[in-house]
């Protein structure tokens, strides 16, 4: 059943992405439905990191003392003063590490 149920979510995923990515077919999205899109990926990439972020052990941790909510913070204050993808994340990695060992050492 388990090998069914991937199966399916596999040709869903693929017949998902070949309908709007293959240029023979002739579906061609609206401008509304594009700029919709747009949105797709950070509301995913919210979706799967804020559990990460937000609980430790199964329990919500929104206090000052959370390495992982300082810096996701950190990350997200640094993309927006630099506007440079890779060296906000090689700051904002090289914070965690550094608020890690700070406040857990």
């Amino acid at each position: 059943m388990i090998a069914l149920t991937l199966a399916a979510m596999a040709l869903l995923v693929f017949a998902s992405r070949y309908l709007f990515l293959e240029p023979r077919l002739p579906i061609e999205l609206g401008p509304k439905l594009r700029r919709l899109m747009g949105y797709a990926t950070p509301a995913v990439l919210s979706a799967v990191i804020a559990p990460m972020v937000l609980s430790h052990q199964g329990e919500l941790v929104t206090d000052w003392q959370n390495p992982y909510l300082l810096g996701a913070i950190a990350a997200v204050l640094i993309m927006l003063l630099t506007k440079n993808t890779l060296l906000s994340t090689v700051l904002s990695m090289v914070l965690f590490v550094m608020l890690k060992f700070w406040l857990f050492a």
